[in-house]
């Protein structure tokens, strides 16, 4: 399964049912028009906080573009199931990709948070832009050492280390050192 054209296609529909404009939509989430677009049209899927300043002017929840279902009693993942992943981008221009997603929940619909398991690839980078979006966080190191620059500090986190945090506080998580890492990721964004 290819998650991210379900997201793309998911915004487009739930914008056009409200009568929203692209421009419209970009202008209240706080987003370029051209990133809006590129989501939409699959060709990026951008970290959660683009998706859930998005979600917020939809009116709907983040797992509503992450594959929602009915069902409403205990949603059940096997670990067979937990192979299909979403990759987001963490630079729109550039599709640099540094996680990916393994959602534990997809199946539990009405959920307000989303529960994933992230592989977190080796990567270099260390130019990282820190986002903030409404809601809190909970981070697990199962894997590897994770960094979490929160606000003007940073938290460097061992296997075995969590994390809670507001995450409307400016905040990026990354591999520390540029290592492989994997990590238990819980997000609560409020409707």
């Amino acid at each position: 399964m290819d998650t991210s054209k379900i997201v793309g296609e998911k915004i487009k529909s739930l914008r056009e049912s409200k009568s929203i404009t692209i421009a419209e939509l970009a202008e209240r989430s706080g987003l370029a028009v051209e990133q809006v677009e590129r989501i939409e049209n699959n060709i990026d899927l951008p970290s959660l906080a683009p998706l859930i300043k998005i979600a917020r002017v939809l009116g709907v929840r983040l797992g509503t573009f992450l594959d929602d279902n009915d069902e409403t009693g205990p949603a059940i993942c096997r670990k067979a199931e937990s192979s299909d992943t979403i990759s987001f981008s963490n630079n729109a221009t550039q599709s640099r990709k540094h996680m990916s997603y393994h959602s534990l929940a997809k199946s539990k619909a009405d959920r307000h948070m989303e529960p994933f398991i992230i592989d977190v690839d080796a990567n270099q980078n260390t130019d990282f832009v820190l986002s903030s979006h409404e809601g809190e966080e909970f981070i697990l190191v199962m894997e590897g050492v994770m960094e979490i620059s929160y606000g003007k500090n940073k938290y460097i986190l061992e296997e075995g280390d969590s994390i809670y945090y507001d995450s409307i506080v400016p905040h990026h998580v990354h591999a520390f050192e540029g290592q492989a890492a994997k990590i238990l990721a819980v997000i609560y964004t409020p409707v």
